[in-house]
């Protein structure tokens, strides 16, 4: 396929060649200047204009034999100021040339030469870095002009032994920055032979002096051509059906293929090559990137002090990551669970000097230990994710769930107003809504206990709920499950060929979190846009492909039929319940009916009693009559006979 040049890339050309031919005469002139102390003499007048024109026909057609005009300004790297220093020394012994073959220097200086070379490199790269620089400001870029001048001498050697060909996806900032560290980092062992991208004005331009080579669909033709043994996807921003596109071409060539993750999946949002990963199922999800409005949630996380229940997690520990970039003084890890907690304040002190990280190992579920964190460190936000999520196995042991996810809340909610903590965000789930499982029945117990404290005048707490769908890679997902079974060579056992479920990716859903936490006044259901509902066995197909297994063939899919508590599909908002939108377009808020407390508080303590009877038959009783429309699973067995 003939690369094509649209009218962007005629326009860019004349403006760049009008900018640099700028340049080389203001050199030319300069450097005269320079020589005769800014005093040109009559004599040398005429060696003036003959110069400026010698230079305009010589060093014109050099600069561009060097490519110097097919790359992106804005991505000026290192060997874009090698083309400069080698077309520039070119183009000028050139010139010396022709003077010294046809008058031997009559009527010239021959230092105003010397001059002008090192005045047209400097020009030339100045001008490049200094736009180049603007773009760095405007988008943040963390690459800076140091950094390309501290590679020059670097670039000029060229080492090709022992190295990965690598052809990346995606001729954006983020492909931009992967070429750069690989360049500067010649130990990663990795060097980019091209990119490849579905823009038609970046085609044949180029990138830290490696080509855009043609469009994404000629991978496997122009992987041959360039020898590639291995792609990058580096288009983070990618939506599903593109993704999924991309990811069949990528199988097609039959070559190693791995992905940059979404932006907020990135430890400090940085894109290195360290953040390289095998793709997953989250990544054919196809979200948008979420827009913060970064100041409402500086406004109450910066130089404060936060604490999050459950912080050992999947959603806890990214919401800690998520917290930690708004620069909190302090953040308070609580939980129960020893090797998580290690892990994520480990990591938390490693990306994340800055901030003040302490880990609590403490359980919910005592009122006096979590009472004792909040007098000792004081928080003014708390985010309250402990909760046990597992359908299956709360089915299991209800009263796990009553004292654990009800119970729980209540002590947390007491707490939080006893020591005058200003912001309380409960992590829900859309198994509370309309709910058939013990889980989502104590989740739907914990928002109404959240919501009601808006009735009480007692406290000076805002208390907010977020409700949302799965989250694809966490704990209690499919996801994990799911390679398992594919590493164990299948079957991949899907419950439902009819199933659904809402999906959203842990990063977006975390976000989403901080941002509702930002809009509440105190009450609100805040529910997460989670878009479409995605088939599980659909899913599990995809999850099968992107193994390199061919569903139904390789690796069988087996349906079990649903498990106890499970529904054919989820539910976000319960028929009485009418959402509202909010400044946020992923957030709409809803003011569900409210539940007679002084009947609610009655059958928690009645909840409790059983619980610690671990009586199941009265438990799942009681949440009838506490939820309107819950219908328990009736065949279900405890892990105890029931009393």
């Amino acid at each position: 396929m003939k690369n094509p040049e649209p009218r962007g890339f005629y326009r860019n050309l004349i403006l760049v060649f009008l900018v640099d031919l700028c340049l080389i005469v203001g050199a030319i002139v300069l450097a005269y200047m320079i020589r005769f102390d800014f005093n040109v003499p009559d004599l040398m007048r005429t060696g003036l204009e003959q110069s400026i024109a010698l230079v305009i026909i010589v060093k014109m057609p050099v600069f561009y034999a060097f490519k110097m005009y097919r790359g992106m300004w804005r991505y000026t790297s290192s060997s874009d100021v090698i083309s400069v220093i080698k077309a520039s020394i070119l183009s000028s012994l050139l010139i010396t040339a022709i003077i010294l073959f046809v008058n031997n220097f009559g009527g010239f200086s021959r230092s105003v030469f010397a001059i002008d070379l090192w005045l047209t490199i400097f020009l030339l790269s100045g001008f490049r870095l200094c736009v180049k620089r603007c773009f760095e400001i405007s988008v943040g870029n963390r690459f800076t002009m140091p950094a390309t001048i501290g590679t020059v001498v670097k670039g000029m050697f060229f080492r090709e032994n022992g190295f990965t060909k690598l052809l990346i996806i995606g001729a954006g900032d983020c492909g931009e920055q992967i070429a750069r560290e690989i360049i500067k980092n010649s130990m990663l062992k990795y060097k980019v032979v091209g990119f490849l991208d579905d823009n038609p004005k970046k085609i044949g331009k180029m990138i830290h002096g490696i080509t855009v080579l043609n469009f994404i669909e000629t991978l496997e033709k122009v992987a041959g051509k360039v020898g590639a043994t291995e792609i990058l996807i580096a288009i983070p921003t990618a939506e599903a059906s593109q993704m999924r596109r991309i990811v069949d071409i990528c199988k097609d060539s039959g070559l190693k293929f791995k992905i940059i993750p979404d932006m907020g999946e990135l430890i400090n949002g940085n894109v290195t090559v360290s953040a390289i990963r095998e793709l997953s199922f989250r990544d054919l999800l196809g979200r948008e990137p979420v827009k913060l409005d970064q100041g409402k949630i500086g406004g109450y996380l910066e130089k404060q002090t936060v604490l999050v229940t459950g912080a050992g997690g999947s959603i806890g520990s990214e919401l800690c990551r998520q917290i930690c970039r708004f620069n909190p003084a302090t953040l308070i890890l609580f939980d129960n669970a020893e090797t998580p907690l290690y892990e994520i304040d480990h990591e938390l002190n490693k990306y994340f000097q800055q901030v003040n990280i302490v880990p609590v190992l403490g359980d919910i579920t005592d009122k006096s230990q979590f009472a004792r964190a909040l007098e000792e460190y004081a928080p003014s936000s708390v985010f309250h994710a402990a909760a046990y999520k597992h359908v299956p196995m709360m089915e299991m042991h209800p009263w796990k769930a009553v004292l654990n996810n009800i119970l729980g809340t209540v002590n947390v909610v007491e707490c939080c107003k006893r020591f005058k903590v200003k912001r309380f965000v409960l992590m829900s789930t859309d198994k509370a809504v309309r709910p058939s499982s013990v889980m989502g029945a104590s989740k739907r117990i914990a928002e109404i206990i959240v919501q009601n404290q808006k009735t009480y005048s007692d406290h000076q707490t805002k208390f907010m709920i977020v409700r949302f769908g799965n989250v694809a890679g966490s704990a209690g997902s499919v996801v994990p499950l799911f390679k398992k079974q594919i590493r164990a060579g299948g079957p991949v056992t899907v419950t439902h060929p009819d199933v659904t479920r809402f999906f959203m990716t842990i990063p977006e859903a975390s976000q989403l979190i901080l941002q509702a936490g930002a809009m509440g006044k105190g009450g609100e259901i805040f529910i997460l846009d989670m878009g479409r509902p995605v088939k599980i066995a659909d899913m599990a197909a995809d999850m099968i492909r992107l193994s390199g297994y061919r569903p139904g063939k390789d690796i069988a899919i087996k349906y079990i039929g649903l498990r106890p508590g499970e529904k054919l599909f989820e539910e976000l908002v319960a028929d009485n319940e009418v959402t509202l939108p909010t400044g946020h377009g992923k957030i709409t808020v809803l003011n569900g009916a409210g539940c007679n407390m002084v009947k609610l508080n009655g059958k928690i303590d009645q909840l409790e009693r059983h619980a610690l009877d671990q009586d199941c038959g009265m438990i799942l009783d009681l949440f009838g009559d506490i939820i309107p429309g819950y219908r328990p699973y009736v065949n279900y067995e405890s892990a105890y006979p029931p009393n």
